[in-house]
Order: structure tokens, then sequence, then C-alpha cells
């Protein structure tokens, strides 16, 4: 083989010493390619992968083999792949647990391991220990998640504490739409067996044992700052500080969204650099004053190791989401290169943390908090590594006055560019006046919020931590005013649409070529953005699309999508109206459909044909038979008769939900299950079977109308 030469071998010259940040770019190259499968991969594929993957990482890696060194680092790259890919499924099976396949209603017993609030702004408790009635115990999920709706409030859900409630129970569910967040995937990891609600009181069977210290010290905490600080004032700081969001409301989430300002909700870097900062600083300025410690070199040291101790701290109490570990193992390899007396902040420790994250979480990749916390810190300490080279050219050097100031606009400018383009894809909205807002928030954070917690913690055991906790909620109502002021202006948010599958990793790509790679190559990541942006300015939306049990359907038109329905399936219609980049409510997109609903049958032509919901057992048993020029969408009774296309809730079942394209050839038919497949969140054998494929080939088909059936 021969070896590169000329431009191209200068070009990979100049990324010697520079190629360690590339290896868990690598190992996540191959974590996606697992979760891009459609058909569950045989184990044994998993252990080849995985074993492959590490011998050619190793052998490679340390030179050991006759390979010529200029192929040692694709074959270390190409072993990276295969290991994450390993490691990918190794976690898969790691977690596996029962998950109910059916509706179930009645008695729930379990422990109380989480509380937080669901989307319809209810208290919601995560149970393990699970004793479901006629349920066998290695039939019982793991876990199971239930919202408290109706009268509560006859037993208080005590971390820890066993409850009862009657409730009901059903899997997780499948994707919206075809393509979209698949909550099945993201419970299996969190191994949510089912998830449900009751109307009925939560009862209280037996207070909290032992175990679940760090747990019940989060709560303790956070009831004690909501008990000093009452309102939304509390709630933020119980957020801030331990991660604790049950008691904050859906209007001040989404004015932190709508103004970019909800990454302070977030234990990330910010607040975990803030709070190392801050300990590491007070400790160093009060060994300095002290006479003996004043010229210790060891002064430093010591200050580092109490950082490192409090941050340690906080990790524990914040309860250890994707972010805070990112910026905890970040803040400690900071501060061990301190002690150390190496460079603290650089691209390789960044790396060390992405590493150490994905090989623990391997599916935190595919989810918004992980990658929007690596992409704004890969940018700001790759833009302040050039621009602390560039300084260093500079004859004369900034004023004392400025620099601070400089940092604050550029770092929230490069932060906001860097996840812009990732919140968008996920939630759908750009905040116009984010910057504006960051400018005037972030700044309080550290001069105020941050310095009050510490001081909080520190005063705490002399019962006098009311006085600093008032101290932050000054800061904190600042924040919680701006939010809510910027929020109100016009144009503060704008929707977006959702963009096609590549145009997040092509970004990905290039973002990551501009940061890490050296000299003129790195320019050439702005192709690949380029190209994800001409992608996503010719997005398609579906334009007809069915709710996975039948109770919804959507058809674009000339003033945006028109629903079958002003009330029920609230979220899937939320969803949908979001990822189509359109701000109307449910309500407002009903009064699009063409023809107004009579005795709970909603008609909408579509192209040649006529779209018929049937909303419940009723309206099918009045509809009568189908004709060829019609599709039928029902949501309960007995299947329609006639020749027509139907999608029946026995079929939805099978196929999720469901989007239609008018073509020229027809209409075209994509399903819940050609895009995500069958894999172990869903029910499936992780040995390939020719039934599988078969069905492969065969999952694009349409049920029609049977007499028979």
């Amino acid at each position: 083989m021969a070896r590169p030469s000329g431009p191209i071998a200068a070009a990979l010259a100049r990324q010697r010493g520079h190629l360690f940040p590339w290896v868990p770019v690598c190992l996540a190259c191959g974590i996606g390619l697992y979760f891009s499968l459609l058909v569950e991969p045989a184990i044994s594929v998993l252990w080849a992968a995985g074993l492959v993957g590490l011998g050619l990482t190793v052998l490679a890696g340390l030179a050991i083999g006759p390979l010529p060194e200029w192929t040692r680092v694709p074959v270390v790259a190409v072993g990276l792949v295969a290991l994450g890919f390993g490691l990918a499924g190794a976690r898969s099976h790691g977690v596996a647990g029962p998950i109910v396949d059916f509706r179930y209603y009645g008695p729930v017993e379990g422990r109380v391991v989480d509380i937080d609030r669901s989307a319809s702004d209810a208290v919601r408790l995560t149970l393990d220990r699970v004793v479901l009635a006629r349920m066998a115990p290695d039939e019982t999920p793991a876990r199971v998640r239930v919202s408290l709706h109706g009268e509560q409030g006859y037993a208080t859900a005590a971390p820890g504490a066993t409850v009862i409630l009657t409730g009901h129970l059903g899997p997780p569910g499948g994707a919206v739409e075809p393509g979209g967040f698949d909550f099945r995937r993201h419970a299996w990891f969190l191994e949510l067996g089912a998830v449900g609600y009751t109307r009925t009181p939560m009862l209280l069977l037996a207070p909290a044992g032992e175990g679940q210290h760090v747990f019940k010290a989060r709560m303790w905490l956070s009831e004690r700052m909501r008990a000093v600080l009452p309102g939304e004032t509390g709630a933020f700081a119980a957020a801030v500080t331990t991660g604790d969001r049950s008691a904050m409301g859906q209007a001040t989430l989404q004015d932190l969204r709508d103004t970019n300002l909800a990454h302070l909700l977030a234990i990330s870097g910010l607040h975990m650099g803030l709070l190392a900062g801050f300990v590491f600083g007070a400790l160093r300025l009060g060994l300095v004053a002290l006479p003996l410690t004043r010229h210790r070199a060891a002064a430093k040291r010591v200050a580092a190791f109490g950082a490192l101790v409090a941050a340690t701290g906080y990790l524990a109490l914040s309860g250890g989401n994707v972010a805070t570990e990112r910026a905890y193992v970040m803040a400690a390899v900071a501060l061990v290169a301190v002690m150390l007396d190496r460079r603290a902040l650089s691209l390789r420790s960044v790396a060390l943390a992405a590493l150490i994250v994905l090989a623990l979480r391997p599916a935190a990749l595919t989810g918004p908090g992980f990658q929007m916390s690596f992409a704004a810190t890969t940018a700001l300490v790759a833009t302040f590594e050039q621009v602390s080279r560039l300084s260093r050219q500079r004859e004369k050097p900034l004023p004392r006055w400025f620099a601070p100031v400089l940092s604050l606009v550029v770092s929230s400018a490069i932060a906001g560019l860097a996840t812009a383009p990732i919140g968008m894809a996920h939630f759908n909205t750009v905040a116009h006046y984010g910057l504006l807002a960051n400018l005037v928030s972030v700044p309080v954070m550290g001069l105020v919020v941050v310095p009050a917690a510490v001081a909080s913690a520190l005063l705490m055991p002399f019962g006098l931590d009311w006085i600093a906790l008032h101290v932050m909620g000054l800061g904190l109502d600042w924040i919680l005013w701006v939010a809510r002021s910027v929020a109100q202006w016009d144009g503060a948010v704008r929707p977006v649409v959702s963009p096609g599958p590549w145009v997040l990793p092509l970004i990905a790509a290039g973002g990551l070529m501009l940061c890490l790679l050296r000299g003129p190559l790195r320019l050439a990541g702005a192709l690949p953005i380029v190209v994800a942006a001409a992608l996503w300015s010719v997005a398609e939306r579906p334009h007809v699309l069915i709710a996975d049990d039948g109770g919804l359907v959507g058809i674009m038109g000339p003033e945006g999508r028109a629903l079958s329905r002003e009330t029920g399936g609230g979220f899937i219609a939320d969803v949908w109206l979001e990822n189509d980049g359109d701000m109307a409510g449910q309500e407002a997109s009903a009064r699009r459909w063409s023809e107004p609903v009579e005795d709970r049958m909603a008609r909408h032509p579509f192209g040649t044909v006529e779209i018929v919901h049937l909303q419940g057992k009723r309206a099918a048993e009045a509809f009568g038979r189908c004709t060829p020029g019609q599709i039928v969408v029902q949501s309960d009774g007995d299947p329609v008769t006639g020749d027509c296309r139907l999608f029946h809730p026995a079929t939805l079942k099978q196929s999720g939900s469901v989007a239609l394209w008018q073509a020229e050839d027809g209409i075209r038919v994509v399903t819940d299950r050609d895009r995500s497949g069958r894999r172990l969140w869903h029910g499936a054998s992780p040995e390939p079977a020719p039934g599988v494929i078969a069905w492969l080939s065969t999952s694009g088909s349409v049920p029609r109308a049977d007499p028979a059936r």
C-alpha cells in the first residue's frame, strides 16, 4: 500500500499529537450505528464487535504487529467504532427487564425513588420494588412511573417511602410520528417497564427505611429551600442546587426555554465551574491570608483538592444526570491537572469527559442533553484556545476591564451558536433574544447565586442558612424577571420545522472538523454544515399523520395541519404542530378541518381520496361499508367492512404511528415500525430470524378492510 504524499501528507502530519479528541467521536459513531439498526443484532455479533474492536484498538494503538505506521490511525478508528457498537449492545442487554404489554388497572405498590412533574404539571413518582396484582415477580417491571391526578394530599410521597395506589398502567409509548422521539427506547434505559396515572388518592404503606441517603438529602434540602424561599424562587433554587424540578411550574419552565435560559436549570458546566472556581478561589485566598501557609507552594494544590471535594459533593447532591457527570469529569480533570502542575483546560479533557460518559451511558448520545452539553463545551474550549494563541501574539494586551466583558460576550455567543441547531432540531424553536437574556443573567448566577448557595451550605449547621438563601433568592428573582419579560417581547420565539434524519449528524461532523482539526483542513468542516442547512431548508413534513391508537388524524393544508379533534390526544397534537413549526394550538388547528364533525365522524379530502376518522364505537357502527376512494381511521370498535384502506387500533398496535405522503404514483405509507425497526425495547428477540427479514420487506403495506375479520 502506497504511503500518502504531497499536500495530503502535510495536512495529515499537522494532526499528529492532536488525535485523542477523536477517540470519543469514533466511539460515538459505533454507538450511533448500533442505535440506527432496524433489527436487533445477535449477542454473538455484539461480542465479536467488542472483542475485535478492543483488539484492534490495543494492537494498533500500542504499535504491536506488522501494520505500517500510517495505517495505525485508521485501524484504531475502526476498532473504536466496533468497540462502541459492542458497548452500546452490552448496555442495552444489561438493563433488560420485563415490560407490561397490556393495559393494567389495579393496585400498584412500590418504593419512591424519584419525584418530578409530568408535562401536564402533575406530580410524578418513579417506583421500584414494584408489586402488581396477579403478576408474578419475574414478570413485574423493575420500575414504573405514575402521575398523580385527582384529589391527593392524604399521604406525602417521601423519598424511600412505600406507597400504594390504584392506577392505570401500560407499556411505554412509541414515537408519535414515524422517525420521532422513541419513548420506548428512552424508558428502556431508565428501566421503566410501565407508565401510567392514577385519579385516586395515593396512600402510605410503610415509612421510609434505610438506604437512599443521597436522595433523601436532596429532597430534604429542596424542601428547606422552598420553605425559606416560597413560590417559583424556591423551586428555582431547589432546581439549581439539587436538580429537583418537581415544584417548578410549566409557565416558568416555558419562559426559561423561550429566552434560552433553560440551561441554568440543568446542573452542568456553568454551575459546576462556578462552584469549583468559587471554592478554589476562596480556599486559596484564605490559605494565602494565613501566615503559616502564605508562602507554601502546596496552597494551590490544597485549594484544588478542596474544590474537587466540593464538586464531588455537588455531583452526588444533584442526582448525577448526563450534563452534571460531564461537568464533573471536566472539573475533576482540570483540578487534578492543577494539583499536578499541568494545563487545566484543553480539548483532551473534554474528550476524556465524553469518553467516560459514553462508556457509562451509551444511550446518552441520542439525547439533547449530551449533544448540547458537549457541543457548547467543545466549541468554547476550541475558541478560547485560538483566542489565547492570538492574544499571545499581540504586542499590546487588552485593558484589564475589557477582558472579562469580552469573555462573557464571546462565550455566550459561541455557546449559543453551537447549541442553537441542536435545540432547534429537538425543541422546534429558536429564541431570538437568548443572547441578550444570557448576558444579563449569567453574571448574576456567577456573582450572586452560586456564592450565596455555597455560603448557605456553610451556614446551615448553625441554622443561619436563611441569610444566604435570601441573597440567593434576589439573584434568582432577577433571572426569573428577565425570563418573564423577554419571553413577552414580540418575536421572542420563532417556530422551526423538524429537520430530516441526516441534518444533525452532518452539523455535528462539520462542527467537529472545525474544532478538532488543525490547519487549513479544518475549513472543510464548513461543507457538511452547508449541506445540512440546505437539507433542512427543504425538509418536507408528512401530508397525513395518524396516531398509534387511531385517536387523532392530522392533514397538512395550505394554512397548516388540520386536526380531526379539538380535544383529546393533546400531547400528540402538540408534538405534531411543533414538528410542523406551527404555533397554533389544537383547538385552532381543529378549525382548519374542512367539514364539521357529525356523530363523531370527521371527513377531510386528501388528493383524490377522502379521509374518514371514526371516533369511537358508535361512529364505527353507524358508518357502514367503506369505498375504494376512502381511507378510514378507527379509534375503537369492530373493523369496518368494505374495499378501502383501513387503519384500525389492532393493526396500529403492530405498526405504530403512520405517515402518508401524496406521491405521483399514489399514496406512500411509512409506519413507525418502518423507521424504528424491531429492537430490544420493542420486545424483539436479539437473534435476527427469517421472519423478521420477511417482515422488513413487507412492513410498508397497508391493511385493507376485510368483511371476514
